[in-house]
């Protein structure tokens, strides 16, 4: 099966990775035919900071290329979207639309695994998602902080589950590093490197005030809470995207064309220059 990124239309490029351009019922049908398709998937979350870390990083850029889905994520993707003429249907980020997939897992009996967040997060998330999704069924849970020679062990309990949807809640780009390793050993069909999703689902990080999520622009509410922490990510890091994003964009123009006087001067060629090269003789 083509991946919905394959769909003529369907994606943008932005700094080098392909971002869907769907609107919120297309994704959902997009993550239900990944599901049913034999062999593993990854469904990425791109916001700014990501793609500036991708824009960076060889390995994170091949990971978000090799995913099957690659969701936009706030307002800089959209004000990018705009930047090349084109715009995104809806703002699909990963805290509002992750929800949204465990609602299509719990309806369709598909075993949700959590993994990721400091020790006991991924409990608590598994407590609030039950209750706040009817029907969901968690196979497991664990943090994400473990040894790398822990990773085996990590990937045969997340086997052992039975899960059909792994979330990994890692942060960039070790999430999408992980899941692009280590996903086909787990045995689940969906991976979806979803951030701090598992923090805000256990209430241990408030998320944003609706009006900000629903402009794209939780990254205030965020920094706003964290500014020691975060503040060279978005008061650098989103100017620098739209930089980036602007020299990608220019150099993706055609050159402009000369000017009739310039044609005309460089078409232009004197008697001189028209004459045939007397061959030098030889000595």
């Amino acid at each position: 099966m083509l991946s919905p990124l394959d769909t003529p239309g369907a994606s943008s490029s932005i700094l080098g990775v392909r971002v869907a351009r769907m609107h919120r019922d297309a994704a959902l049908r997009a993550v239900e035919r990944l599901y049913d398709t034999p062999g593993p998937a990854v469904v990425a979350y791109v916001n700014a900071h990501t793609l500036n870390l991708a824009h960076r990083s060889n390995a994170l850029r091949q990971a978000l290329n090799g995913a099957a889905l690659v969701l936009n994520d706030g307002i800089g993707l959209a004000i990018a979207a705009r930047m090349q003429g084109r715009r995104f249907e809806t703002n699909l980020n990963g805290s509002d639309f992750t929800p949204e997939i465990l609602a299509l897992a719990a309806e369709g009996g598909w075993p949700v695994y959590l993994l990721g967040g400091r020790p006991g997060v991924a409990e608590a998330a598994a407590l609030h998602l039950v209750e706040r999704v009817p029907g969901l069924e968690v196979a497991g849970c664990s943090h994400g902080y473990f040894a790398e020679d822990d990773t085996r062990a990590v990937v045969e309990r997340v086997r052992a589950s039975g899960c059909g949807v792994l979330l990994v809640a890692m942060g960039n780009p070790h999430q999408e590093l992980w899941l692009a390793r280590h996903l086909p050993g787990t045995g689940a069909r969906l991976g979806i490197g979803v951030g701090a999703f598992l923090d805000f689902a256990a209430g241990a990080v408030p998320r944003a005030p609706a009006v900000l999520n629903r402009l794209g622009c939780e990254w205030v509410y965020r920094l706003a809470q964290e500014p020691r922490r975060l503040w060279r990510r978005y008061i650098v890091g989103n100017p620098l995207f739209l930089a980036r994003v602007a020299r990608e964009r220019l150099a993706s123009l055609p050159a402009p064309a000369l000017p009739p006087w310039r044609r005309a001067t460089e078409t232009r060629q004197s008697p001189r220059e028209k004459e045939a090269p007397v061959p030098a003789r030889s000595v």
